[in-house]
This record gives structure tokens, C-alpha cells and sequence, in this order.
């Protein structure tokens, strides 16, 4: 292998995955910057670094969201490349192209060109035709009214599911049951693209109600090579929200494997696609159809690398370096089985609703087999403001069934209190008949496995949260220095024994205003010593939130105000949805279990609120 020609790499994310790159990196004698937000001063990805930078406010908008700010960091931190890891600006294809602009700087993933024909749905759904790679019916171009819906639903039946140009995991996709549903989910599918992806446009497929769900790893370089590292099967799935993820499938036929491999393949090599990406097909009675291509690394990467030893992360670096793949396709050897099981603070229970708290133990499993990707330490906090993800557990063995008892011996031994997660799921999934045996769709979750067993196994295996507001232990003092001709602002965070410093240079005049920028152009003085919560795509689902002892709607979790549907003086009726709170990346309706008159209103659109916070109030 030639030198790595990077010396620095800025990795434009947070959690799990920052660190997943940040090993990779420093593998291969990389220095690594890291961003954060002021809700993660915390964060493990911030302990991980070799150097960290304050990027601005919890709201990921105003933060790793930042196109601007994270470039002026990269600068300033003479970095030589940045990795966006998976989520935020990952399939951003404005960044990539900024990113490409500035001198100095090398985007790690597809150049923005390909991340423009690929991960913009209808053109990505052209590409592929263009391919002869075969695709669900539906839109090539982007849709605007229900009257196109209508039209579509006449000539391909319902359901009809509306997705976002640039979504992923399940983010700003709709499923329209009725014409009655189709204004409601049309305007919540733009307003995720919008919220998640900067980018309001839909466009219409036919559903398929029972589909498997493959997916293809691919790696191209800028020589014209193109490899597929296998498939694997995402089929176990809550709201189209990947759950646990396996390779190879348990059910494909060598045949099928083959087509649907050469078809990634295919695709991929017609865009001049470069770096990895996965290509993804719904499988149904023996058919497969494209559904999207992520231009960027996915969540679940890692069963692949665990059965083929290939380090994906560390060949992302080095393709964006302009190294050649140095292995054919027939040197590829599968080997064994893999499964990932992703570790979520979520209420199983409780319809996977996102949970809160602070880790009072954390002792996740080892052994033969068992990998643990993860950014959190026992005592950190599981805060609201990002994804539920803590970690993932992968579990690799010789065979399925190796793969399945060791998977169950690990989670027997996964020590966690202080927050709800999702592990007595997986204990209770690792022994249900439909999974055992692999014969489980995309939809099993949600339509046929009882909700009864989820709630005997949480009170079976549960834990309770001991949720907590993590500013309330910090106390800030600001602080003025000079140091040598330079003038810095400086906070002191004071967190019982432990004390942390941050810095950002401020003007000279003599109020100590800051530099143009604000928060942007602060950075900590050491990357060393900090802790973590984690990140990854979520989906939709439903809260409810009123007080027992009054007719106040309060927040139950802590998240943005998307929408608000009330004014004061309306009259509502017991279920009707007050306002849309985004937590964790999922939209919950606010839903009031009382009627009445609305005699105040608490919060307006794109406002944070904190668990117990009035959002409205009935006489």
C-alpha cells in the first residue's frame, strides 16, 4: 500500500460513526478533527479526536448543519480532507461540491456530480433504467400535488409511498393508504426532505406491501475498477427504520444473489461512480427492483466487513487519496455469517418512542466474534437533541446458527441501566420463530409480530431511565485573555472535578466582541477527555402528551416545534394533533387526550422545548 497522503482529516459528524472514521484514520497515521455542538461537549467522538472544534448550537441546522462553518474549521485546522461519515451532509451534494472548491480540501465519498445523479431519487431511478437494472414503478420527476398522486394511484393502485429526493432510512418517506391521506403525508414528506435534507422535493412509487430488503456494498475507484462486497438483508425493520441487519441473506438463491450483484455493479459503473455507496433492491416472489443508491457509508457496513475482512472505511480514505483497488472480484472470499444489531435508546414498548437518561452502567460484551462500534462510557448522558442510537453490537460466527447463539449469549451479557434501549428487543428477537428461521419481511414488525411480547420482554429484561438535563451540570464563566498580541474569549466549563476549556479568538476592540462568525470560529483546546451519545437515520412515529391532573399539553420528550396546528380560542376534541415535535429525527404528533377550547399556545415553530414544557393549554 502506498503512504497515505492525508495528514488531517475533518470528519463532518458525530457519534458512532465519527469514531468508526476516526479509527480508520488514525489505522493509517491520520490526525483527526473533530466538530461539536454545545449539546456535545460531552461527546465521545470529542474524546476520540486529536483535535475538536466548537461548530455552534445544538440545533442541527445551526451546527452540523453548517456548511460554511464546517469549511472555515477544515481551513483553519489545515485539514486535507473531510469525511461527512453517514446522515447530515453525507449525501449533500452542494457540500461535496464546496468541499471539492476549496483548495486543499478532498471530499472522502462520490464526487458531487455522482452524488447528484445518484442520490437524487428520479435521477438516480433514470440512471439505473439507462443500466437496465429494473426498478419499481414509479415517477421520474419530482411531484407537487395530490392531483399527481391521484393520477399515479389510478394507474398503480394504493398504497402509494411518497419519498424525499434526498432521503434515506426511512426519513421523509409516506405511505398513502387513501386519497383522504395524501394531502396530510405529501406535506409531511416535504417538510422531512426539507428538515433532514434541505431539499422539499418527492416523488411517487408504488408500494410493495411484503418486499425483502437487499442491499449491495460496492467500492469503485477512479480507475475504472468495480467491486461489490456481497449483499445484505435489511429486512427487520419498525417504520421502515432498519433494526438488525445480516449477511449474507438467509434466503436469496445463488442465482438471484448473482443478478442482483451484477445489477449493482451495472448501475454503478454507468454513473462513473467513485468510493463506496450501496445500491438497494426490494425482493418480492422472486423479482428484484431498484430502490436507491446511498452515496455515502451506511450503518451497516459492517457485516460486510465482517465477512469479507475488508476494511470499507479505511478504502474510502485511500480511493479519495487516488489509490486503485488492489484486489479483483474473484480475490473477494465470503466467509461466515454477520449480523448488526443496532442499540437504540428507544422504548420498545412504547411504540420504539425515543428515550432519554444517563448511562448508569454501560458493560457492553466481548468475546469471540462479538464487535462493539460505539462513543459512549458509562456515565454519559443519552441526551434528545440528535439520533437514539447508542452503539451497534456485531456478532460474527461460522454459519447462521453460530451467528444466532452467539448473538444471544452477548446479549445476555450486555450490561446497560439508566436508560431504556432496545436490547431486551433483540434478546426476544434472537428467539422468535420467524426470525430464527429468516423468513421475516419488511413489514413483519409491523403488521404481524404481537405487541404483547415486546411489552412482556422490556418488563421482563427492561431498564427505567433516570433522565436528566445535562446543562444543569455546567457552570460557565467567560472569561477575557490576552495571549501574546492575541486576544481570546475563553469559557471555563465547570462540571463537578472535571474542568473544560474552550477558545475562540475575539476582536480586538475593547468590548470583546466576537469575530464575524460567532461560535464557528471556536475551537477546543484539546481533543482529549470527552464523552459521547451516538447518530443515525430514525423515522416517524406517533406521542401523546397531556397532563392527568389539567388540560396542559406538555412535551414528554425534549425536541423541536415543527409545526403548530392550534390558536388560541380553537376548539379541539379528545386525539386531535396539536403540534408536530421533531425528537431524534422522527416527527411525533402532539396529540391532546382532552377537548376543550385552546386558552394558550406555548411554543411557536422551530422552538426548542425540554421535557414538562407547556406546549398548550385547554379551558
Amino acid at each position: 500500500m502506498n503512504p497515505m497522503p492525508f495528514d488531517k482529516v475533518l470528519i463532518a459528524n458525530r457519534g458512532e460513526i465519527a469514531v468508526r472514521v476516526m479509527s480508520a484514520c488514525k489505522d493509517l497515521d491520520v490526525e483527526t478533527v473533530a466538530i461539536y455542538s454545545d449539546a456535545d461537549i460531552d461527546a465521545g467522538h470529542v474524546r476520540f479526536a486529536d483535535e475538536a472544534y466548537n461548530i455552534g448550537p445544538a440545533q442541527a441546522a445551526d451546527s452540523y448543519l453548517d456548511q460554511d462553518a464546517i469549511l472555515d474549521i477544515a481551513v483553519q485546522a489545515n485539514a486535507d480532507a473531510i469525511h461527512p461519515g453517514y446522515g447530515f451532509l453525507a449525501e449533500n451534494s452542494e457540500f461535496a461540491q464546496k468541499v471539492e472548491e476549496t483548495d486543499g480540501l478532498t471530499w472522502v465519498g462520490p464526487s458531487s456530480d455522482a452524488m447528484t445523479q445518484l442520490g437524487e431519487k428520479t435521477k438516480a431511478r433514470k440512471a439505473m433504467q439507462a443500466a437496465d437494472v429494473p426498478i419499481v414503478p414509479g415517477t421520474t420527476d419530482s411531484v407537487e400535488s395530490v392531483d399527481e398522486i391521484a393520477d399515479f394511484a389510478d394507474e398503480n393502485g394504493y398504497p402509494v409511498a411518497i419519498k424525499a429526493e434526498g432521503g434515506g432510512g426511512g426519513r421523509g418517506m409516506k405511505v398513502v393508504r387513501s386519497p383522504e391521506e395524501a394531502q396530510e403525508q405529501l406535506e409531511s414528506a416535504k417538510r422531512e426532505g426539507k428538515a433532514y435534507f434541505d431539499n422539499d422535493s418527492v416523488y411517487l412509487e408504488r408500494y410493495l406491501d411484503d418486499p425483502r430488503h437487499i442491499e449491495i456494498q460496492v467500492l469503485a475507484d477512479a480507475h475504472g475498477n468495480v467491486r461489490h462486497l456481497g449483499e445484505r438483508d435489511c429486512s427487520l425493520q419498525r417504520r421502515h427504520q432498519k433494526i438488525i441487519e445480516e449477511a449474507p441473506s438467509p434466503t436469496l438463491s445463488a442465482d438471484l444473489r448473482e443478478r442482483i450483484a451484477d445489477a449493482a455493479r451495472r448501475g454503478v459503473d454507468i454513473t462513473n461512480y467513485t468510493n463506496a455507496g450501496t445500491v438497494e433492491f426490494l425482493v418480492e416472489d422472486g423479482e428484484f427492483y431498484f430502490l436507491e443508491v446511498n452515496t455515502r457509508i451506511q450503518v451497516e457496513h459492517t457485516v460486510s466487513e465482517e465477512i469479507t475482512g475488508i476494511d470499507i472505511v479505511k478504502w474510502q480514505l485511500r480511493i479519495a487519496a487516488g489509490e486503485e483497488l488492489s484486489f479483483e472480484q474473484e480475490d473477494i472470499m465470503f466467509t461466515g455469517h454477520a449480523m448488526e444489531f443496532r442499540i437504540n435508546a428507544e422504548n420498545t414498548a412504547e411504540e420504539f418512542t425515543p428515550e432519554t437518561g444517563t448511562l448508569a452502567i454501560y458493560d457492553p460484551p466481548g468475546g469471540i466474534g462479538v464487535r462493539v462500534d460505539d462513543a459512549v462510557r458509562q456515565g454519559d448522558v443519552i441526551g434528545g437533541d440528535y439520533d437514539s442510537m447508542i452503539g451497534k453490537l456485531i456478532v460474527r460466527g461460522a454459519d447462521r446458527t453460530e451467528c444466532l447463539a452467539r448473538s444471544r449469549r452477548a446479549f445476555e451479557d450486555f450490561g446497560v441501566d439508566g436508560v431504556v434501549t432496545t436490547v431486551p428487543f433483540h434478546r426476544m428477537i434472537l428467539t422468535d420463530e420467524r426470525f430464527v428461521e429468516g423468513t421475516h419481511t419488511t413489514n413483519y414488525l409491523d403488521e404481524e409480530l404481537e405487541q404483547s411480547k415486546i411489552e412482556s420482554v422490556q418488563e421482563q429484561w427492561g431498564t427505567e431511565s433516570n433522565a436528566s438535563d445535562p446543562s444543569e451540570d455546567y457552570v460557565n464563566h467567560d472569561l477575557l485573555v490576552e495571549m501574546g498580541s492575541r486576544r481570546f474569549e475563553m469559557t471555563l466549563y465547570q462540571k463537578e472535578s472535571d474542568i473544560r476549556f474552550g477558545l475562540h479568538q475575539a476582536s480586538s476592540n475593547p468590548d470583546g466582541d466576537r469575530t464575524p462568525g460567532g461560535t464557528a470560529g471556536q475551537s477546543e483546546v484539546s481533543g482529549n477527555g470527552f464523552l459521547n451519545t451516538s447518530d443515525d437515520d430514525r423515522a416517524n412515529s406517533t406521542g401523546m402528551a397531556t397532563s392527568d391532573d389539567s388540560k396542559r399539553v406538555e412535551a414528554e420528550m425534549q425536541g423541536t416545534i415543527l409545526t403548530t396546528n392550534v390558536e388560541v380560542g380553537d376548539e379541539v376534541e379528545h386525539g386531535d394533533v396539536v403540534c408536530v415535535l421533531e425528537a431524534m429525527k422522527m416527527e411525533n404528533d402532539i396529540v391532546t387526550q382532552h377537548s376543550g377550547t385552546v386558552t394558550e399556545v406555548g411554543i411557536s415553530e422551530g422552538e426548542s422545548v425540554d421535557i414538562g414544557d407547556l406546549l398548550v393549554s385547554l379551558d
